[in-house]
């Protein structure tokens, strides 16, 4: 049986807030700078998660049609590797 609802918000946010202090936590840990581009790509890995249950579940297009979450997933993906793009050409640039 599918999670419908507010059990399924819910479970969305607990996603949403575990992300976001996973997140967090490896930042002031300075994990970033130990582990490099491995941390990073967690780090936006997890924001593409947040950003995807954000825009299904809290603005509602789960049940849009299949072109507009595309698109917003999409435009999520080109937003997410342009920035990983120019932190590593930071690093490289070192």
């Amino acid at each position: 049986m599918p999670i419908t609802g507010i059990r399924r918000i819910n479970g969305v946010w607990l996603v949403l807030v575990a992300a976001t202090l996973i997140t967090y936590g490896l930042g002031e840990s300075g994990a970033s700078g130990r582990m490099g581009m491995w941390a990073t790509l967690l780090m936006f890995s997890l924001t593409l998660v947040k950003g995807y249950l954000i825009t299904q579940d809290y603005m509602g297009l789960r049940r849009a049609p299949l072109m507009w979450r595309l698109l917003i997933l999409g435009w999520l993906l080109v937003v997410t590797v342009f920035i990983i793009g120019a932190y590593a050409v930071g690093l490289i640039a070192r």
